[in-house]
């Protein structure tokens, strides 16, 4: 998969919040989004998903030396931010058992898998909105980084984890997402630390 933005710019009614943008993903490399508080890294990401249209400029994917139409790209795309809610009347098991019916788990896993994998046995049938905000941070995640989609974007991804589950998402990033475009936004070294590329966002 590659993702190429070329002099990409993004309004909202007559206030720039980026412009100019020209920048390549490709597949099996980590990027890291960085930039002072309403700068637009947030918004760029959403541009990146395909969720938002640039106003100018464009943006352009391709998988396998084929075009895919931005409208399409919600099937390769998962995406874990924190203006997007869990369903909280469900218990993990039924929300994961759920949410693969819209984005497949990767190849191997299944929700029992998921749930070992976070260390949340314990609560497979708990009500999520029973869950502290780290253990929901723990779900955001893997849905987003277990998800079999070829884009894996994350915005503030370590929001309300405790060092253990700081740990678990390096682990998480490691294990399951070299083959992918994995895209960080966020000012905070510890999410993106390991990201070998660095893109600075800044509001014209």
């Amino acid at each position: 998969m590659t993702i190429s933005l070329s002099d990409a710019g993004k309004r909202y009614n007559r206030e720039w919040i980026f412009r100019r943008i020209n920048y390549s993903f490709t597949s099996g490399n980590a990027y890291a989004i960085t930039g002072t508080n309403g700068s637009g890294k947030s918004t760029l990401l959403q541009v990146i998903s395909g969720a938002l249209m640039p106003n100018e400029g464009k943006i352009e994917y391709n998988l396998n030396g084929k075009a895919v139409a931005p409208e399409n790209m919600y099937k390769h795309v998962a995406l874990c931010a924190p203006y997007l809610d869990l369903v909280e009347e469900m218990t993990l098991s039924e929300f994961l058992d759920f949410h693969q019916q819209f984005k497949p788990l990767l190849k191997g896993l299944g929700s029992k898998d998921v749930i070992g994998l976070l260390g949340l046995e314990a609560a497979t049938d708990r009500q999520i909105r029973f869950f502290s905000s780290g253990m929901k941070q723990r779900v955001k995640l893997a849905q987003c980084l277990l998800s079999d989609s070829e884009i894996i974007l994350l915005d503030e991804p370590c929001t309300n984890l405790d060092e253990a589950g700081i740990a678990l998402y390096h682990q998480l990033v490691k294990n399951y997402t070299s083959e992918k475009i994995v895209v960080v936004s966020s000012n905070d070294k510890t999410e993106y630390l390991f990201y070998g590329k660095h893109f600075e966002a800044r509001r014209v």
